[in-house]
């Protein structure tokens, strides 16, 4: 049975004898959870083995750096970020956006590029700190879900055409955009290296078999294990398969960043994406398996850990790092009781690296292009897509802006490009809320008011009714003005706005109602308003002498305003009329009155 954090529970604790802050956390630990911790942290440190070195190549890194990073950013990320299971450390999205822009500034076989990522990995750092000392938690709730999916869908595009050329056997891409590597891939297809292209398909068929007979078994492990021995049994390296090489058998070392202006003009614009992203990843992951461990997660806390995660990390020869959703699922999943359990599988991540530093030395490079072209698979969040696409033309306008910009843009641009669109997308639709005519639905005792429309109602010639969804402010009140004159016509002496819809009323919004209100006046009628929520009552009273409110009214109800209306109608028309759609019809002269 997990243990679960009493509502009563303090968020830290003290040392007895001194003012030094534990984490909440560390008076849960037993000897009990401690067994459930390690057992949770050796099956997380044979996840992110093939992960951290598939990360490390898709970043442009030699291998031993994105194990570096699955050991030192998850054991700060723990012990100073808010959840007790999410799992930091080297990812697909992470790995892809630092190859992007590092590469922007120098050449991924350049002796500075290890150098320039650290140095990101510093900034991206500094950034989150900001962001969680000024508390911008909430800030995160602004990038959409559709920006986030169409991101890693591109992401996973670029990923993929990255690794194309390995898994071939081809020499790798002078340019690094997507479209530098496929046109280098159309002209040199003709060298393709059949050794290479059956080891990679060798190891994408069996961690398909793998992930499907037996789900619990890490399929990249395996298929990294496959793929090694059917490269062994070709004797790939004498047929030009070219492998990873060992990795030192050492500890990351201590490393600096090289905080050079240069650097930093360079670097800061994609620092500021990569963090992002990275606190979007980190935080929506925490606060997933927060619902289904019930702790409460604290997002400007998480925020912070993330970013003194990523600022050690930079001294410790390593990259930029994120909340993983795979390790941390399965972290809890193996009963992961504490932050501990990320120490551990840290501590046996490590404890590989100094044993078996030649892991690696034999894995052909076909084997690991196959293994990240299966995570960018992973990447691509196809139900998520198809739901976007059937919801609405708004969120599908989203979605392929922010892949094309991922394409051909950059992952750091298109971060900005997808928010972008976002903000515009939402304030078009501010700015066109539906006005919709209402009319009473006959033949119901109680005769609700529905879309006249939709329902193909009646409606008064004298009174016009509308129900807005939306507020009156300055960049509504044009679609609002055009909507209700378009249904105004020369019997219209009378209209009734339904406000349950409306949340506020600026200035603007005021200026129309007056503005429509002394229309009507002209017309021998007036405008009433009715259903009105707190806040928009309250600005209206805000300025009771504002000029031409004073001719408006307000009811609470449509009931209480039809009554009211009608008594002020033009008999003169009720006489012809033929629509009667209120009770209150009856009491007027024409068709089927008794007057």
């Amino acid at each position: 049975m997990r243990t679960m954090p009493r509502p009563d529970q303090k968020l830290s604790a003290k040392i007895p004898d001194g003012d030094v802050r534990l984490p909440s956390w560390v008076h849960q630990v037993t000897g009990r959870t401690i067994i459930s911790d390690l057992v949770a942290g050796l099956t997380g440190a044979l996840i992110v083995l093939p992960q951290g070195v598939a990360y490390a190549l898709i970043a442009g890194l030699p291998p031993e750096y994105g194990l570096y990073t699955a050991i030192i950013t998850p054991i700060v990320a723990a012990l100073l970020g808010s959840s007790h299971h999410l799992i930091s450390g080297p990812t697909a999205a992470i790995s892809i956006i630092t190859f992007s822009v590092v590469s922007q500034v120098t050449s991924p076989s350049s002796t500075d590029f290890i150098k320039y990522a650290i140095t990101l990995t510093f900034l991206v750092g500094v950034v989150q700190i900001f962001l969680g000392l000024l508390r911008f938690g909430k800030i995160l709730n602004f990038i959409s879900k559709t920006v986030i999916v169409g991101f890693t869908t591109g992401a996973a595009i670029v990923i993929a055409a990255t690794q194309l050329p390995n898994l071939l056997g081809l020499p790798a891409s002078e340019g690094h955009s997507f479209v530098a590597t496929i046109k280098h891939l159309s002209t040199s297809i003709s060298e393709v290296n059949a050794y290479s292209l059956v080891i990679g398909v060798t190891t994408i068929v069996a961690a398909a078999i793998t992930k499907r007979l037996s789900p619990k078994i890490p399929p990249l492990l395996v298929a990294m294990l496959a793929g090694s021995v059917v490269s062994y049994g070709l004797n790939g390296s004498e047929q030009g398969v070219r492998l990873i090489g060992g990795m030192p058998g050492q500890l990351p070392p201590f490393s600096f960043p090289g905080l050079t202006f240069d650097a930093i003009s360079n670097l800061w614009t994609g620092a500021i994406a990569v963090a992002l992203i990275g606190l979007i990843e980190s935080v929506s992951i925490a606060r997933a398996v927060g619902i289904r461990s019930g702790q409460r997660i604290r997002a400007n806390k998480e925020i912070l850990g993330q970013g003194m995660s990523n600022i050690v990390g930079s001294f410790f020869s390593c990259y930029a790092g994120a909340g993983s959703f795979t390790r941390s699922g399965a972290n809890y999943d193996s009963g992961a009781k504490t932050p501990m359990a990320a120490i551990f599988a840290s501590s046996f991540v490590a404890a590989l690296l100094l044993i078996v530093p030649w892991i690696t030395a034999y894995l052909p490079i076909p084997t690991m292009s196959a293994v990240v072209l299966l995570i960018a698979w992973n990447l691509v969040d196809h139900k998520s897509i198809g739901e976007l696409i059937r919801s609405s033309w708004a969120e599908s306008l989203i979605l392929f802006v922010t892949v094309i910009a991922s394409v051909f843009l950059g992952l750091d641009l298109a971060v900005y490009c997808g928010a972008l669109t976002s903000l515009v997308v939402y304030l078009h639709k501010t700015a066109h809320p539906r006005v919709v005519p209402v009319a009473p639905v006959q033949g119901r005792k109680e005769k609700p008011l529905r879309n006249a429309q939709k329902w193909i109602l009646s409606e008064c010639p004298q009174l016009k009714m509308y129900r807005i969804d939306g507020s009156l402010f300055f960049g509504s009140t044009e679609h609002i003005k055009l909507v209700i004159e378009a249904g105004i016509d020369g019997n219209t002496s009378h209209v009734l706005i339904v406000c349950s819809g409306v949340n506020f009323i600026d200035i603007s919004g005021k200026e129309l109602i007056a503005n429509i209100g002394s229309m009507l006046e002209g017309r021998g009628g007036y405008l009433a308003l009715c259903n009105l929520k707190d806040p928009a009552r309250e600005s209206l009273r805000a300025e009771p002498n504002f000029v031409g409110l004073d001719n408006v009214r307000v009811y609470s109800s449509p009931e209480e305003a039809i009554s009211r209306m009608t008594d002020n109608v033009w008999d003169s028309i009720c006489r012809t009329c033929t629509a009667r759609i209120f009770d209150e019809c009856s009491r007027k002269p024409g068709h089927g009155s008794t007057t």
